[in-house]
């Protein structure tokens, strides 16, 4: 603990965010970090609180209390070596993670938490610029082989942890760039992918191969988001040249809304409008890209892909963008006697929405209006109250928004079928690879060899929870194959 009244004397200082007339403009980011005098005053926030919830708030358990006690004391390399000892992508969590552990600090309970994620931006991208993040190479080789199939965060914590094991580890990912969806999901006003550039770099001075455009599966599919493959390899083929086989894919199954209209031209799912923006900010040609610039846009679902499209929106210069949610608004602050530590439901407000966006609540949608052109033109909505949890429509309180464009941001179901269809493993009652995290069987699926780990196994969840898995799951193949394993878990 650096300062033991730090937590009395200073204020939180959150990071700094450009304009939002000059942001909309272009597709970097944004956020303005903290400087070294900031970030060590912040760290002095930290309190001497005996049981440091935070650590356990935060999926990957970082050692939160003493890289904030290390900037205090501008011991910046130091606490670069403590946060990498448990995340192998801070760069990815101090950007875009919703940072559970300062729900869990303990200072939040009665005032406003450490700022714990603008600490930890600041530790990974000093860590940069100095030149402390180096390519870990395995001083021996083990001779196995491990193939990794996506190329998310989940699987690119698994290959490098497998890889300084000393393990010859090849990724397979269907897209034509790593990341997932870091990559084709979140934009990069968010997350430059830059960042997954340079891990990339790193990862293959390891020892890590990675096969993009190249889907493990018995066929294509005859539909799919972000799906950009051109080679397919046979699950046999996979299983006969590996020792262990890690599916590590993205939940991309997304939910539907099946109401009269939906067929209509101009009523997307999120994906087909975030993935293919992502892929022109990478200079690639999308002659069919969707386009918001002066159209009225709507929104269904209140989460951060909703709020993604909405940005989205904004930097195409949409005439209007509107967002609805079909649960209640939820209230402006959490009753902390009753929620923390844990993650609280409350109002919270994106970068986005402070662009440019009407937002409302409690709405459903109960079809789609359009012309004769077969274009969507409005959208007939209503009110709902929820009683008991059980949602009901308020008699009487219909009405039409106009639109030209409509996006279904209402999260995802399952991964994408065809990988774990070719790999014959059980599923469970949400459609993800079947596998317990605990156990001499973690992570292992119902197929000998076959682990799975991420989104594929947990379904629909943050970076920070596919990284642990990541990690904890590479561990668990590195004792399948060698009998033990110093790996971290």
């Amino acid at each position: 603990m650096g300062k033991v009244t730090g937590f009395l004397e200073f204020e939180r200082l959150s990071e700094g965010y450009e304009e939002p007339a000059a942001r909309k403009k272009h597709w970097k980011e944004f956020v303005v970090a903290l400087k070294d005098d900031e970030a060590k005053i912040q760290g002095a926030r930290c309190m001497d609180c005996g049981i440091p919830f935070c650590n356990n708030g935060c999926p990957v358990n970082n050692i939160i209390p003493d890289f904030n006690d290390l900037v205090f004391r501008q011991d910046w390399k130091t606490a670069f070596e403590v946060l990498s000892s448990t995340n192998n992508f801070p760069e990815f969590t101090g950007r875009i993670c919703p940072a559970p552990c300062e729900a869990a600090c303990t200072l939040n309970i009665n005032s406003a938490a450490v700022g714990i994620k603008s600490i930890e931006h600041a530790i990974i991208d000093k860590a940069w610029a100095e030149g402390w993040v180096v390519p870990q190479p395995p001083k021996r080789k083990t001779g196995k082989k491990v193939a990794v199939i996506g190329a998310g965060p989940a699987g690119m914590a698994a290959a490098q942890q497998l890889a300084r094991a000393g393990h010859d580890v090849t990724v397979f990912e269907k897209n034509d760039r790593v990341g997932g969806l870091l990559r084709y999901g979140i934009p990069d006003f968010k997350l430059e992918k830059s960042h997954i550039d340079r891990r990339v770099r790193q990862m293959e001075a390891e020892g890590v191969t990675f096969r993009t455009s190249t889907l493990v599966a018995t066929d294509f599919p005859k539909t799919g988001i972000n799906n950009f493959a051109t080679t397919i390899v046979s699950p046999e083929a996979v299983m006969a040249e590996f020792d262990a086989v890690i599916l590590s894919g993205g939940s991309e199954q997304p939910r539907d809304l099946p109401v009269p209209g939906r067929d209509l031209k101009g009523v997307h799912y999120a994906m087909e409008f975030l993935a293919p923006q992502n892929k022109v900010n990478a200079g690639d040609s999308f002659p069919d890209q969707i386009v918001a610039t002066g159209k009225k846009v709507v929104v269904i679902g209140g989460g951060d892909t909703g709020s993604d499209c909405v940005g989205t929106s904004n930097r195409h210069g949409a005439a209007s963008v509107t967002q609805f949610e079909l649960m209640p608004r939820p209230p402006e602050s959490e009753n902390k006697s009753v929620t923390w530590p844990y993650w609280p439901i409350k109002m919270r407000t994106s970068s986005s929405h402070e662009e440019g966006c009407d937002r409302d609540w409690a709405v459903t949608t109960k079809s789609f209006k359009g012309n004769e052109f077969g274009c969507v033109t409005a959208l007939v909505v209503a009110r709902v109250e929820w009683v008991d949890g059980k949602m009901t429509e308020i008699p009487g309180s219909e009405w039409e928004v106009p639109a030209d464009l409509v996006f279904l941001a209402m999260g995802f179901t399952n991964p994408v079928a065809p990988v774990l269809q070719a790999f014959g493993v059980e599923k469970d009652a949400r459609g993800n690879a079947r596998a317990v995290t605990e156990g001499s069987g973690a992570y292992r699926t119902s197929v000998e060899k076959v682990f799975a780990a991420g989104d594929m196994r947990r379904g629909q969840s943050l970076v920070v929870w596919a990284i642990r898995e990541g990690r904890q799951c590479a561990r668990e193949v590195d004792m399948f194959l060698m009998g033990a394993s110093e790996l971290p878990r």
